[in-house]
């Protein structure tokens, strides 16, 4: 009787359209548990600009660490950063520039924030609602300004967004929000910004942190124009 119980719950989780008996998509939890594995990434909206700082994870000493990218370039005035499966995250971000060039062809202005991160969750939310494919295992931040101010967005594998002021992704991400919780202003700078970043990414790797493993950008208000930290800024900020 217990063995044929066990055998009818695994099925619940073999498609993400069917409901389990408690009302719930397993296959979607599973993608949520696989961005709490991915490596770490936070957003922090400052007093003149947003910024993105993720960690690079180098998982072979002989990896060129430049030729990892965890921090996307979306738009002129929009980023990204993702955690998960990556190659989900490189696919929706694809999709956000594509969206973003698009609105820029058609009406001939730049595409604000909020456009793209719900054209992203619109199809997130499809792949738990229609059979042949799993849901997108990833979670991804995105950061911009438009309209004058600077913003943050998160949006999760079930589909949903929430707009943030500060928050963090993946496996380090309980110990980063306990240091944002605490240090976060909204008076924050994009300098000061980085220097929390920083202290956040430490607390979450602790001993394996290091200064390659950063990858990070930041968007100024004054600007609207996505620029990659440098090596300098970050040691700076150590």
């Amino acid at each position: 009787m217990q063995q044929s119980m066990a055998h009818q719950m695994m099925g619940y989780d073999r498609t993400s359209t069917m409901f389990s008996p408690d009302g719930r998509l397993l296959q979607v939890e599973y993608a949520k548990k696989t961005v709490k594995q991915g490596t770490s990434a936070l957003g922090i909206v400052c007093s003149d600009g947003v910024l993105l700082v993720a960690d690079k994870r180098i998982v072979d000493s002989l990896i060129v660490p430049k030729s990892i990218e965890k921090v996307y370039q979306v738009d002129d005035h929009i980023g990204a950063t993702a955690s998960g499966i990556l190659s989900d995250g490189r696919v929706l971000v694809d999709r956000a520039r594509l969206t973003s060039q698009q609105h820029k062809v058609t009406y001939d202005e730049p595409i604000d924030v909020l456009s793209v991160v719900k054209d992203v969750c619109s199809i997130k939310q499809q792949f738990t609602q229609f059979g042949g494919a799993r849901p997108f295992g990833v979670s991804v931040l995105f950061a911009g300004v438009d309209n004058g101010s600077p913003s943050l967005y998160s949006t999760e594998p079930t589909g949903i967004f929430f707009e943030y002021k500060a928050t963090a992704i993946g496996e380090g991400e309980n110990e980063i929000k306990q240091v944002l919780e605490k240090d976060y202003r909204e008076s924050l700078t994009i300098e000061e910004g980085i220097k929390l970043a920083i202290k956040s990414l430490k607390k979450a790797l602790g001993k394996e942190f290091d200064l390659n493993r950063v990858d990070g950008a930041y968007i100024k208000t004054s600007e609207k124009r996505f620029k990659r930290l440098t090596t300098q800024e970050i040691k700076k900020s150590m």
